[in-house]
């Protein structure tokens, strides 16, 4: 019987180059889409689909991503008395709750795999999803809910994947597929950019 997917890992270490000058002073995850930062959405997709644990590998120059997801009691205080209700869910809206969320540190934006692996002791041998908050995907049901339950049905490894026009391939990593049910797709691995 396979462990339930209860921990996700957020690898926001990066310096976020693809969004320069935006991201010169701010964190690519703390950019406003509407009304609330990448990070916030990320979150959120993950705590609708059960999640309970939230690791976060970050580096230099993230702490804004630590302090969205603290506390702010100043900040509601000055809300309360003023009225503001509505502001004063919002702003306490993304809290997570100690325990759990945890951040860890990578000391250089080495890639993808080398921030999972910074948070291998905080995951443990327990499955865990990773999420990238830079990809927002609109989905009726959200992706990783969808992922969850593919997860429940057949284990092992999965990705979420999108089609992308063939003169795009070489700015991603592409599946070599073997079975495609429309639904789920088996692959007997990956070209990183082609």
């Amino acid at each position: 019987m396979q462990s339930k997917l209860r921990k996700a890992v957020f690898p926001v270490g990066g310096h976020g180059t693809r969004f320069l000058p935006a991201t010169k002073a701010v964190p690519k995850e703390m950019l406003p889409v509407v009304d609330r930062p990448l990070i916030q959405y990320a979150v959120e997709e993950a705590l609708a689909a059960g999640i309970e644990e939230f690791i976060f590998v970050t580096g230099r120059g993230k702490s804004a991503i630590e302090d969205h997801f603290d506390s702010a009691p100043e900040l509601a205080e000055a809300l309360e008395a003023g009225g503001k209700t509505a502001l004063l869910e919002e702003l306490n809206a993304p809290v997570l709750t100690p325990g759990q969320i945890s951040y860890t540190r990578q000391q250089a934006p080495l890639g993808l795999g080398h921030a999972v692996w910074c948070a291998r002791h905080l995951v443990g041998d327990e499955p865990f999803a990773v999420l990238l908050p830079d990809d927002l995907v609109q989905a009726q049901r959200p992706c990783l809910a969808q992922m969850v339950e593919a997860y429940g049905e057949v284990g092992g490894n999965l990705v979420a994947v999108m089609d992308v026009p063939k003169e795009q391939t070489n700015r991603y990593g592409i599946l070599d597929v073997t079975s495609d049910d429309g639904r789920l797709a088996k692959a007997r691995g990956l070209v990183e950019k082609p």
